[in-house]
């Protein structure tokens, strides 16, 4: 069943994305396709409808307007994507009028900036910048990778509306190019992105993030573990590893069971324990670990006086993921665990 939520085209972008919140949490995982496809059908013709506004505001020289415009269209079009199927013929269209707001915001006095990230001797990494809201200096600064099966345009759409009048800046790259062995181990890709943050003069390179989800929060997690300049990390702390490696020692064993506790305990945490920064690991939708897994990791690195914490955001059963309140808790534990002077 779904009890669907519609947004006033006011151009409210806080009315917008909390209407999205009351929608994603009636609509059922379960309904069926035709219901589904109608509710993305009708939260695009939203996105459509902002677009147009952002367009016509343009014209009028209101660029502000036009902003939140856009970011409105982008929240709509998001939530269209996810319900959408991956078969769904309406999906690319759905992608491809979300990457194209993107474009459209960024045009706005350089709001987004597309740059080549220099890779010594291994070419360049391409990535999306976003400068903090205000043009004060020491600016912390994060790194975003998307999810496997998304674009660093999607999960810039995604993010924009919730990063836009932060004093933070963003930098989105995708998971196929920081993945991509051609150019060279992911931890020395994400190491030259810090370094190119660490160039403009606007970023504060003591406080400088990491922040990957799916498989990407492995790559963060590895990187983290590697870089000594990551002053905090949104990552899966060693979880993906820790599967694989208790996958292969059952299937060495021949055996059904877990390794004995003590043995757990020491490889589940044994790359947080690498870690020298604050930790957010975040189970659900998004992770590619077990829940519960997360949950002992969370005793482990209690116990071992390790600064992890857990994010689980709260689904009602049937529902879809929240992303709005999830990347809203995500990115205000960023802001705290940035929020201190420049280091000396």
């Amino acid at each position: 069943m779904l009890r669907a939520a519609w947004p006033e085209l006011t151009g409210n972008l806080a009315s917008t994305r909390q209407s999205a919140v009351v929608f994603l949490d009636g609509v059922d995982q379960e309904s069926d396709i035709a219901s589904r496809r109608n509710c993305a059908a009708k939260w695009t013709s939203i996105g459509d409808a902002h677009c147009l506004f952002a367009d016509l505001s343009v014209q009028r020289g209101t660029l502000d307007e036009a902003a939140h415009a856009w970011l409105c269209a982008l929240t709509a079009f998001e939530v269209a994507r996810r319900l959408s199927d991956e078969d769904d013929p309406q999906r690319a269209d759905v992608v491809a009028r979300l990457e194209a707001c993107v474009e459209g915001f960024g045009s706005l006095d350089q709001r987004v900036e597309r740059v080549e990230i220099k890779l010594y001797d291994q070419g360049e990494l391409s990535a999306y910048y976003v400068p903090a809201s205000t043009s004060s200096s020491c600016v912390p600064a994060i790194v975003c990778i998307s999810r496997e099966e998304e674009t660093a345009g999607i999960l810039l759409g995604r993010l924009l509306p919730l990063i836009t009048g932060r004093n933070i800046a963003v930098l989105v790259v995708s998971y196929d190019d920081v993945s991509s062995h051609w150019l060279g181990p992911s931890e020395i890709l994400l190491s030259g992105c810090l370094d190119h943050l660490s160039t403009l003069p606007e970023i504060d390179a003591s406080r400088m993030a990491i922040y990957g989800e799916g498989l990407s929060a492995a790559l963060a997690t590895n990187f983290a573990a590697t870089d000594r300049r990551v002053s905090a990390a949104i990552c899966d702390g060693g979880l993906w590893s820790w599967t694989r490696t208790r996958s292969s020692i059952e299937w060495m064993t021949r055996a059904a069971e877990s390794p004995d506790a003590g043995l757990s305990t020491t490889q589940r945490s044994r790359l947080a324990r690498k870690l020298r920064c604050p930790i957010l690991v975040v189970a659900g939708e998004r992770s590619i670990f077990n829940a519960s897994e997360a949950i002992n990791l969370e005793a482990d690195c209690a116990w071992a006086s390790i600064d992890l914490e857990l994010l689980m955001p709260r689904t009602p059963e049937g529902a879809f993921e929240n992303f709005i309140a999830c990347d809203q808790a995500i990115f205000e534990w960023l802001e705290r665990k940035l929020d201190r002077p420049q280091a000396s």
